[in-house]
Formats: structure tokens, sequence, C-alpha cells
């Protein structure tokens, strides 16, 4: 878009592609009414048009609505072409294993599940389909279970409700490593036509074969590998009776399965959050379904607080992230950071397999780059390897497939910041799932011992020092705002700061150029080992992430660190 003298001109080819999809017969009357209304408006059509909406780390994301740029049935479609056109690159036997479809409760999730089935079988590659949604995790288990080539979730994770998204998995259950995206993304860029795009009527695709439903059965295969990551069961029905545990799915796939594992594993009061617990697409009962955030757990405070419960739970809605809220000596429920989450389930893990003298040879934990280091300094102390991944739970599933390979280390744990966790590899994906279970029974033990998870994470903070994490996203919307983060990468890139406050920075990690790294647009100003500033943008979001890591001998004095550190980022960007 280029603006001259207060007038907008749109580039030639957003234009052309803009009367396209207006006019062309292919695209449904109710796209072409949407595109008709923003006739005239230019910067609207240059957002919707000025790009194909980018196959990223893990597939599609993006705001639902008519254009390229836009998460529709027609991006859905050119998509899943070039996932059966590189599917089909490997040979007959690759297409015959067929791919594994799940969704979440987003709007349009179910329609763009059959759009995609629909391609594939077009394109003669079976498809197994779940009867209704379901929890991203289970979908990684199913793919491994039943030795597909490959899967697909329908889902936008914790975003707002006017996204969607199409996240790629491969057959050893991850998200597709760095190769294989680039791969499918040359895939799909191949796919120049419409009439390239091969469907079959889902009626068809069940009677030749190419469609099987998935229900309660793998429901059952996935809830049994899932309690099989329990370590304490005593310690669950010592406290059964009187441990109460507040849950909340924030309208999401969490619902059908969290208050089952939890009963399943000898809990007796669960109590569910019963607005939250309709599947809604619109997450009426909240600002943003992000477990991250405590004004998500409003409601399950408010009941939390008349049933005087010991625990409160919520998992986003595809039922990948979980978030935990825990009481103070105050008897005031506080939010557990992902970071916090973490290093107490690496504490309880790491001591609870040390007790029933169950740790592995040559066990390891991985969490990311981004991740505190906390968790570290204590498996650390358990003599247990950790290796840093960049940020993404396939790298983390990458390590379990390395490792598993070569035989020489044995997977524990996998964490990230961002309130993922996965423990043991029957899925390669982050599970709220697991997680759920983990904390509500670590929560359980450490009540039987006299403590809360509040009182478990300050005797961490005596025992390794005072761990502090903070987050502050910069939203930069559309092509300005793609092009203003590239400018803030070069200029830190390009101009490091030799100080942030008054603390010099020892070194910068360019994660563009780190050995032992995929090639990453990621910098990080280290303070120390421990301390550092991290600048990402979002691989989901049109955000610029600053991430921040400080250790102390007190809260107020590593809070104060960390403001300091992302005040000076922040006066920086503002002079950009």
């Amino acid at each position: 878009m280029i603006e001259k003298k207060g007038v907008i001109i749109v580039d030639k080819n957003i234009i052309e592609k803009y009367e396209r999809w207006k006019n062309d017969p292919y695209f449904d009357k109710k796209t072409q009414e949407e595109l008709i209304a923003i006739e005239g408006n230019e910067k609207e059509i240059e957002d919707r048009f000025f790009q194909d909406l980018a196959f990223g780390t893990g597939g599609l994301r993006g705001v639902i609505g008519a254009g390229t740029n836009r998460m529709n049935i027609y991006t859905i479609r050119k998509a899943t072409q070039g996932l059966a056109d590189y599917i089909k690159s490997h040979g007959d036997t690759a297409a015959a294993r067929g791919v594994v479809i799940a969704h979440d409760c987003r709007h349009f999730s179910r329609e763009f599940t059959l759009e995609a089935a629909s391609v594939l079988a077009g394109n003669h590659i079976k498809t197994y389909i779940f009867d209704d949604l379901r929890p991203t995790p289970e979908l990684s288990f199913a793919l491994r279970e039943l030795e597909a080539i490959a899967g697909i979730v329908v889902t936008a994770s914790h975003n707002p409700p006017e996204y969607n998204g199409f996240k790629v998995y491969w057959e050893d259950g991850a998200q597709v490593a760095t190769e294989t995206a680039e791969a499918i993304m040359e895939s799909i860029n191949q796919v120049e036509e419409m009439s390239q795009i091969k469907q079959m009527p889902q009626k068809e695709a069940i009677e030749k074969e190419l469609q099987e439903i998935l229900g309660k059965e793998m429901d059952k295969k996935y809830m049994d590998a899932v309690l099989g990551q329990s370590l304490r069961k005593d310690g669950i029905q010592r406290m059964a009776d009187g441990f109460k545990v507040v849950y909340t799915p924030l309208h999401g796939t969490g619902t059908y399965l969290v208050p089952e594992i939890l009963r399943r594993a000898g809990f007796k009061q669960v109590i569910t959050e019963p607005k939250q617990s309709v599947p809604d697409p619109d997450f009426s009962t909240v600002k943003s379904p992000n477990p991250e955030e405590k004004e998500a757990f409003t409601l399950a405070i408010q009941l939390a607080e008349k049933e005087k419960a010991d625990l409160i739970i919520g998992t986003d809605p595809d039922g990948d992230r979980v978030g935990a809220l825990v009481k103070d000596h105050e008897g005031k429920y506080q939010v557990l950071t992902g970071n916090q989450t973490g290093a107490l389930l690496v504490e309880y893990i790491l001591r609870s397999r040390r007790e029933l003298e169950s740790l592995p040879l040559n066990p390891l934990i991985v969490k990311t780059i981004v991740t505190s280091e906390m968790g570290a300094k204590i498996a650390e102390n358990y003599g247990v390897d950790v290796e840093n991944t960049l940020t993404g739970f396939k790298y983390i599933g990458d390590r379990i497939k390395y490792y598993e390979e070569r035989g020489n280390k044995t997977f524990l744990m996998g964490w990230e910041e961002s309130y993922g966790y996965l423990v043991g590899t029957y899925a390669r994906d982050k599970d709220a799932i697991v997680a759920a279970l983990l904390i509500a029974e670590m929560a359980a033990v450490y009540a039987l011992e006299g403590k809360t998870l509040y009182d478990a994470l300050l005797q961490l903070y005596q025992e390794y020092g005072t761990y502090r994490e903070t987050l502050k996203s910069i939203t930069l919307k559309g092509k300005e705002g793609m092009e203003k983060i590239t400018s803030i990468m070069n200029y830190f890139r390009n101009k490091t700061p030799d100080h942030l406050g008054k603390d010099p920075i020892q070194t910068i990690e360019d994660y563009k150029k780190m050995p032992d790294f995929p090639s990453s647009n990621v910098i990080k100003l280290m303070m120390s080992r421990e301390e550092w500033v991290c600048l990402r943008p979002s691989g989901t979001e049109p955000k610029l992430k600053i991430y921040a890591a400080a250790k102390g001998k007190s809260i107020q004095e590593t809070d104060e660190k960390l403001q300091r550190w992302v005040d000076d980022i922040e006066k920086m960007i503002a002079k950009i």
C-alpha cells in the first residue's frame, strides 16, 4: 500500500486478487457478499489480500473471514491440498497410513475439519475424524496409536474468538519440524489454481473406506496412557475424601476428559465450573480463554471460595495448556506462572521417582530457551540432564524422537513457560490433561505433608534462589505491523545495547546463527547464565514478545530488576 498526498493506493496485485474472489463463481455467495461489503475500504482490502495466510511454525492461524490472509474454507482447502501432495510424494505406503484430524469448539472448526477431510479423500488419503471436539494432545496420541502418516488439529489455542487455525503433525506425533514445515509450505505454494484442489463428498469417502470416525474407544486408550503417568496414587487415595479441586475448561475441550481423569485417578471432590463447562466458540464468560491470565479464573475463584477448594485448575480451549491457582498464607488464591508450575513439577517428579527408585538411567528433561532456569537448577541437583530448545513444543517432541532413536537418554518431562507440559512419551505435544492430573496429585501429596503448593514454591525459592520471570507482548497488526517488528529485531541485532538499566549485558545470543539450533528470529540479551531478556516475534499472533528472567534474594528485588529491564527495552523500541 502506498500513500500519496493523503490518497491510499493499493498494490495492483492485491486488487486483482480481491476482484477475483469477489467475482469468481468458485467462491460462495456469502464470501462474495462479505467482500462486496468492504468495497472502497482500501486498508481492509490490503489486510485481507496482501499475502496468503502464512504457513508458519506448525501451520496456519489467523482471523476468520474472506480473503487470502484469512481463515476460511478456501485457505483450508489449499493448505490441505499442499499437505496431500507432500504426503503423496512419500509414496503409496505413506498415503495409505492416513491422516488423523481433531478440532476444538471454535467457529467453523467442524466445517474446516470436514473440508480438510474431503480434500484428503479426494486425493485417496484416508482420514480418521473424531466424532466431536477433542483436546490437541489426544490427536498426537491417536496419530501414534493408529500409525498414521500425519495429523491435523483445527484450533487457535487460546487466541480470541475471531481466530482459528490449522496445525499439522507428522508421523512421530509432534508438530512438523522446520524442514518438514518448509517442504509442506513449498507444496502449498505450488497450489496456484483452485482447479488443482481435489475433493470427495463425505458420504462417498465413508463408502470407499476413506473416512473413519473415532470415539470413546480412542478416548479410553488415551486416558489409560495419561493415568499411567501418575506417581503417587496412594497419596491421592489418602486425601481423596477431603481434598477439593475446582476445574474450569474455559469453554473448551478439556470439559470431556479432565474431570473424568481426576475421578479415575481417585479424586472424589472434583467440582467443575458449570457456566464454563459448556463449549462456546465466543468464550462468553471471559475476556480471553487463556489460563495465563487471572481474569479468566474469575468464576472459578468465586466457586472455589464458596466450596473452600484446595486447588483451582483451568485448561485452554484446545486442552494443551493448563493454569493453576493455589492458596497463599492469607487464604487468597494466587496464580502460579507457567515457570513456577514447571519448577514444582520437576521437583515433585524427581523427588517421587528417587524415593520410589524409578529414576531411569540417563534421565532427561527438556525446556525452551525462554523458560526459567529454576527447573534446570532443580534437575541439576538431582543429577538429571536438561536441554534447551527453541520456543515451540515441536522442538521438545523432536528431542524425544532423537533420543528414542539413539537409546542413550530417557525423556521424563518437557515444559515451556507458556503453561505447556508433557510427562511421558505417549504423546509428542504439550498435554493439559496429564498436567492437570499431576498438578492435582502433587497438591494432594503436599497437603498430606501439611503444605500447600504455595509453601512448596517458597521452599524452592529458599533452597535455590528467587527466580522470577515476566512477559510483555506488543501487538502490531497488519502489513505495517510486520514491517515494524522486522525493524525492531534488526535494530537489536545490529545495534545491541551494552546495558539494560544499570546492568551490563554480558553476551548476546542471536538464534539466527546459534550453533546446534535451527535458525530462528530470536535475540537473547544475557546479563548472566540465569538472567536475560529475550525478544521474539510470535509465530501465531501479530505480536512482538519480550521475555525477561531474573534471580535475586527476594521477590521485590527480583521483580524490580525485571521491571528495569523491560522498561528500558520499551524505551528503545519507542525510538525505532
